[in-house]
């Protein structure tokens, strides 16, 4: 299909609808337009870039924070994933200190290492959760406004779900996070840092053992730390990496072979497509994360993009996930009747 008569960056920038709140529950409009969704000068999974028709919907402003995720379980009893230990039937091969309430906490290297062995940085470490976000004897101290993580699928679900809303598809959360740019490199430009500013909590520095934190960070920060994309929406690059509601394929399907027929609203792979095909003997779907998080580094994962994505096993929790919820009615949840 020919690209050249898709939308431009003006074309793209409509007018985004704040909802007048403020706090977790602040929404925002986008409306709907054509796209070109994904790249075809990054990773191959980005590829193929491809035209796509959105309708219009509301998308949290920010992440969920840690003080909006305590909200949902003191009303709910809710149980994270994480809090749980694993059923040993679902794990079949599993060593038994792997089968405990547990989830994965970064931690920084003493030097170099070799970075296809992601082991290096990552310890299934007990006792972490969203309460706990480094493990016994950390906890949310000063941290209410940055996003909650250490969240899996099911838990984000079951937010949104509460919340009368939804998780976004990966489509939706592309747009979104483009925010009116149709052919921007990054959330808000073609620059990582103009003028040397940063634009979002990524990682400074050679990973994962040097983080010079030039950005103010080393790990989540505040919602609001960083300047709002043209939609007004927060950290939807860096920070967390955040939960999108499709199923995780290698690669995008083409762009459609005639205009009538390019997809709208599109949903995602089949969850058949999800399992890696790399390791045969764990049959745990993926889904698609993203945005990247405050671990993206140019020396490492350049995945600090809007068309960037990262599949994930639906019952893992990090502590650099998060989500936020989309609403696609007309009116959105909590809004009073007219």
């Amino acid at each position: 299909m020919d690209r050249r008569s898709s939308p431009t960056s003006s074309d793209l920038s409509g007018t985004a609808e704040a909802l007048p709140l403020d706090g977790p529950d602040a929404m925002v409009r986008v409306p709907g337009s054509s796209f070109v969704m994904g790249s075809d000068s990054h990773y191959p999974e980005e590829a193929p870039a491809h035209l796509v028709e959105m309708e219009a919907f509301w998308i949290d402003r920010a992440p969920v924070t840690n003080a909006a995720f305590r909200c949902f379980v003191e009303a709910t009893g809710h149980v994270t994933v994480a809090e749980l230990t694993p059923d040993p039937s679902q794990y079949p091969g599993a060593r038994p200190e792997m089968l405990r309430a547990a989830s994965l906490v970064f931690r920084k290297t003493r030097g170099p290492v070799d970075t296809r062995d992601w082991s290096q940085w990552w310890e299934l470490r007990a006792g972490a959760d969203w309460r706990h976000p480094y493990g016994p004897g950390s906890n949310l101290v000063g941290l209410d406004e940055h996003p909650v993580v250490h969240v899996a699928y099911a838990d984000a679900l079951a937010y949104a779900r509460w919340a009368g809303k939804d998780l976004p598809t990966e489509a939706e959360w592309e747009f979104a996070a483009r925010g009116g740019l149709a052919d921007a490199e990054y959330a808000w430009g073609d620059e990582l840092t103009p003028g040397g500013r940063h634009m979002a909590n990524t990682w400074q520095g050679t990973f994962p053992y040097k983080n010079t934190a030039e950005d103010g960070w080393r790990a989540t920060s505040p919602v609001g730390a960083f300047p709002p994309n043209g939609y007004g929406l927060l950290d939807m690059i860096g920070n967390v990496w955040e939960w999108t509601q499709d199923w995780f394929a290698p690669g995008h399907p083409a762009d459609a072979a005639k205009p009538c027929c390019v997809p709208r609203n599109p949903r995602g792979a089949a969850e058949a497509a999800s399992f890696d095909a790399a390791q045969p003997r764990i049959r745990i779907p993926r889904k698609v994360l993203k945005g990247g998080s405050f671990l993206c580094a140019p020396s490492y994962c350049r995945r600090y993009r809007p068309a960037a994505r990262h599949p994930e096993p639906v019952d893992t929790s990090t502590c650099h996930v998060g989500f936020r919820c989309v609403a696609r009615s007309a009116r959105i949840p909590g809004e009073e009747q007219g």
